[in-house]
């Protein structure tokens, strides 16, 4: 039966009880007004990481409850830290306009941030990948996956528990889901420093599995992606997609294929060999890891792959070659390294910007920041030409400038755009009618009304008239009683005060209406074609995934 509703508590901690029960392992950010608000144990638990007040607000006929808040604006700076604390934070929205009802807002949950989930720059490094695993205990194999949803990459591999370990040592995830009945077997086959999370066993259900695996991608089997023989694989894999859909990260259309992780590619190292050689951490405080004094990218996406081959050598002696040979041509080459070395520096990060679009959350400066990019897509197609070099000519080949869509940013998005939307002045000058009309109304409303209220004066004689404002019933054009029979039979009075009458006149109350509107039509305006181009840009997710891959190598 469902648990009724403790009447004794108000009808917003009725409303925050109810979302709380459906995430009751989550620390839950509720929407109020200006601010995220936090309530009862959550509370106290974020005012500890926080740093922030506990206080108490009226919880109805219940009495009190502990309350601990910050500034909506302020999310940036303190989700990080809850999420970094092994917290799941589950952010909830007002989800209608307050000023819009009369009675209690719609709320609702629109994501839960979890250490290997979030789309949030702030949350994840942009130095490494944020890998979320799974891991499926079978009787005779275990199967792996493992997805970064900030860049789509999505891994499947099987093994034993050895092999697995050695692979969780290199990937280091962010977050491992587990089947609940496997618990106590993973802990004693894999290393514990990982943030693990249960999931209930029918997560792994392997018919489950290949189903949604094959709706994700459209496709009829898994055969194409070479990974159709990995039953425990797909059980993980199935699972990771289960948990999307858990924690609300339903956009998920920039998770384009599945890659099946080959023994024979590479050597992989086991956590104390990895420790041991210090490869990218080090156990001594202040210690000098290998990928710090290589690591001289100038592009994230180049830093996350240098990263990855560090704790992946090659076994292949060509694929070994083909990196020296390139290698070889830039330490040769000065002007080319350095030339090189300029355009990458302009191109930043593509791979998660091109995820960013495909989830609609790519804000306007990452749009002038890709369009930025973009540009230097063709200088670096004709340095690499030069070089002759096979493995450069064919990244050259392969890289696609993606003009219409650099052409597209360029004609729609100010240069002067803010990161956020909602401050307007986002889309440029000629690109709808509409709202350069608006623009100019809204900017010159006070030079239109100087210029009525004297054409009106000019017209009826009435010198001193003025037009001014309240809130009650908006603009209207005072006259003193000494000119009130110069008044024009058409004008309405509103308002009669002890020395003068207010009045209205249809050309008042028109433009009154364009100015008033003006400012939410912009917005509902820049909005929707702001929208229209993340949708276009949608297309072009795949050409610059394959720019982001060739341009880390």
């Amino acid at each position: 039966m469902a648990k009724k509703a403790n009447t004794k508590l108000s009808p917003l901690m009725q409303q925050f009880e109810k979302m709380k029960q459906e995430y009751p392992d989550a620390l839950l950010l509720f929407r109020m007004g200006d601010f995220y608000e936090t309530f009862g144990k959550d509370a106290i638990i974020t005012s500890k990481l926080l740093g922030i007040t506990l206080t108490k607000r009226s919880n109805g006929a219940s009495g009190k409850t502990e309350l601990a808040g910050f500034p909506h604006h302020a999310i940036d700076n303190y989700l990080p830290k809850l999420v970094r604390s092994g917290q799941r934070v589950a952010i909830c929205e007002q989800l209608e306009d307050p000023k819009k009802t009369k009675t209690l807002v719609k709320r609702g949950v629109i994501e839960l941030v979890t250490p290997g989930v979030s789309y949030n720059d702030n949350t994840i490094e942009n130095t490494e990948n944020n890998w979320l695993a799974s891991v499926s205990i079978g009787k005779k194999a275990c199967g792996l996956s493992l997805l970064d949803l900030s860049t789509g990459e999505f891994l499947i591999t099987e093994g034993d528990f050895s092999r697995l370990d050695k692979l969780l040592s290199n990937f280091q995830p962010k977050e491992v889901l587990i089947q609940r009945s496997k618990e106590a077997k993973y802990r004693e086959n894999f290393a514990n420093q990982y943030y693990t999370y249960p999931l209930e066993e029918w997560s792994y259900n392997v018919d489950s599995a290949y189903d949604r695996l094959n709706q994700h991608f459209s496709t009829a089997s898994l055969k194409g992606f070479g990974v159709d023989d990995l039953e425990m694989g797909i059980c993980s894999a199935g699972a990771i997609l289960h948990y999307l859909d858990l924690t609300k990260h339903l956009s998920i259309g920039h998770i384009t294929q599945l890659s099946r992780i080959e023994d024979s590619d590479y050597v992989w190292l086991d956590r104390f060999t990895m420790r041991n050689l210090e490869l990218l951490y080090s156990p001594h405080q202040g210690g000098k890891t290998l990928i710090d004094i290589l690591d001289r990218t100038v592009t994230p996406m180049g830093t996350r792959m240098l990263r990855r081959w560090i704790a992946q050598p090659l076994k292949n002696i060509d694929a070994i070659n083909e990196r020296l040979n390139v290698v070889d041509v830039f330490f040769k080459n000065r002007d080319l390294r350095d030339d090189t070395t300029e355009l990458l520096s302009e191109i930043g990060d593509m791979e998660r910007i091109a995820s960013k679009i495909a989830v609609c959350r790519i804000n306007p400066r990452e749009f002038l920041l890709l369009q930025n990019a973009l540009d230097c897509i063709e200088p670096l197609q004709k340095l690499f030409y030069q070089t002759e070099n096979e493995e450069l000519t064919d990244i050259a080949n392969l890289l696609e400038p993606c003009s219409a869509l650099n052409h597209r940013i360029k004609k729609d998005i100010l240069v002067s755009a803010p990161t956020l939307l909602s401050k307007g002045g986002v889309i440029a000058q000629g690109v709808n009618k509409e709202l350069d009309e608006l623009r100019a109304i809204s900017t010159s409303g006070k030079e239109m009304l100087l210029n009525m209220q004297k054409k009106e004066a000019e017209k009826t004689g009435i010198t001193n008239l003025k037009i001014g404002f309240n809130n009650v019933f908006g603009y209207y054009i005072e006259v003193t009683k000494s000119h009130s029979a110069k008044v024009p039979e058409e004008w309405t009075r509103k308002q009669t005060l002890v020395n003068a009458e207010r009045y209205i006149t249809q050309e008042l109350k028109e433009y009154e209406d364009k100015i008033l509107g003006a400012e939410d039509r912009i917005s509902l305006i820049e909005t929707e074609l702001y929208n229209n181009l993340i949708i276009d840009a949608g297309e072009y997710i795949h050409a610059l995934q394959k720019n982001a891959n060739l341009l880390a190598k």
